[in-house]
């Protein structure tokens, strides 16, 4: 019998988290960095979530309020100046921002494409924190009228570029890319942001056409709104509370999204149980299956087994790609919605892979089975850095999961209500606003 985590243990762990978002900022800017590596970029991801990542550490108290709203102003104040043009070196254009900076500067870094849906977590984590800081002082009435102002400028139109869903970005040498937010995905807060804008609205046809593309699947027994990546099933629910709420799609299935989210997490569980592709340390207490650093790019023959390595790559169940990397970040982004899977995995991971946890708790990914050379024994391949992304999600989903901050903090805006709204969503805690 594995046992679970205990609350003290979540709570140093999500503290730990947390300091990332403290020690990898340019304090001059805001600016948070993609990962530990060496001159890392800014990632605008990373943004958003160290931006709700603050309002966690002035209601846990591990910075004061001031402090906190500081580090948020901050931010904001920047993104808001920040030069928006068809410039291959500004920040952003029409609204959105590029998905790497650079972190003096604040200038686009080389190759980046404004991105819709990180630019869409900065408008997330704005406006929810202008719903947590909702008090007299100027700093905090600041705060309100940045987020509110950064997220009406994204031009949600030309994000459509004349079709009805949504392009994934941008580039100023090549224009529009051509990849669509189309089957379910990350993309869900996407839309629904799009639809509340209260001055380039997407219109209901647009979440009805992304709805179009969704594929439902019974895969072990189970049946959902398929996503082959773990994180799929995550980053939408860190704002927004959807239990009980169900747009016109969930209801003809009969549950919502959080549970939805729920069956996804048991999936990963039995593809692991499963182990089809025969990977080391695959269990019922070891899986986690997500976008990830990895060991590669390698081709090793091990245990009689010719194995194909990555490097980052978005990981997934069943059909793969699938090179024996598990993610522990991506277990603590499902422990909301099954917990009672989630924390033994997590006492496994901690007592079998020690070395996982850094200085600022999980590293993005572990490999049992990958070893080179004279490495065979060992523990396998660990990844060598923290990443932004993968902090944001353990210190917001466990911070949901022990009080549902922001879930809290969504349902007081207007805009995530109106949002909801226009893409159908009815039921529960909606229907009382």
């Amino acid at each position: 019998m594995i046992e679970t985590l205990s609350e003290l243990d979540l709570w140093k762990f999500q503290k730990d988290t947390f300091a990332y978002f403290v020690h990898h900022q340019n304090s001059n800017n805001g600016l948070i960095a993609d990962s530990t590596k060496r001159d890392s970029a800014c990632s605008i991801a990373a943004v958003g979530l160290g931006l709700s990542a603050y309002v966690v550490a002035a209601d846990r108290g591990w910075l004061r309020r001031q402090e906190a709203s500081s580090y948020v102003h901050k931010t904001l104040q920047f993104l808001w100046d920040a030069e928006q043009s068809e410039s291959p070196t500004a920040t952003g254009y029409k609204g959105f921002f590029y998905h790497f900076l650079d972190m003096q500067t604040g200038k686009r870094s080389p190759k980046s494409e404004v991105s819709t849906i990180d630019s869409s977590y900065v408008f997330a984590a704005a406006l929810t924190a202008a719903e947590y800081f909702s008090g007299d002082r100027d700093i905090e009435r600041k705060i309100r009228a940045l987020a509110e102002n950064i997220y009406a400028r994204a031009d949600w139109h030309w994000a459509q570029n004349r079709e009805l869903t949504v392009s994934h970005g941008w580039r100023p040498e090549r224009g529009m890319i051509r990849y669509r937010w189309q089957g379910y995905n990350e993309a869900l807060i996407l839309y629904i942001l799009g639809l509340a804008s209260p001055t380039y609205p997407l219109p209901g046809s647009s979440y009805a056409e992304w709805c179009s593309t969704y594929q439902w699947k019974k895969i072990y027994g189970i049946d959902f709104l398929f996503g082959s990546p773990m994180f799929i099933h995550q980053l939408s629910h860190i704002w927004i509370d959807f239990r009980g709420i169900q747009d016109h799609y969930m209801r003809s299935k009969s549950i919502d999204y959080f549970e939805n989210s729920r069956r996804a997490a048991y999936v990963q569980q039995q593809y692991a149980i499963r182990n089809p592709r025969q990977f080391r340390a695959y269990g019922e207490f070891c899986f986690g299956i997500s976008a990830s650093d990895g060991p590669g790019p390698a081709r090793i023959e091990l245990d009689e087994i010719r194995r194909r390595f990555y490097d980052y790559k978005a990981r997934g169940v069943p059909w793969g790609p699938d090179d024996g990397t598990l993610a522990p970040w991506a277990l603590v982004g499902s422990l909301p919605f099954a917990p009672e899977i989630i924390l033994p995995a997590l006492r496994y991971i901690n007592d079998h892979f020690p070395q996982v946890t850094g200085r600022f708790g999980y590293k993005c990914s572990f490999n049992p089975t990958f070893f080179k050379g004279n490495q065979r024994g060992k523990k396998g391949w660990i990844s060598v850095g923290h990443y932004g992304l993968d902090q944001g999600p353990v210190v917001l989903m466990i911070e949901n999961y022990r009080s549902g901050l922001f879930w809290r903090l969504s349902r007081r805006s207007k805009y995530f209500i109106e949002g909801l709204r226009k893409a159908g969503f009815q039921g529960s805690w909606l229907n009382s606003k």
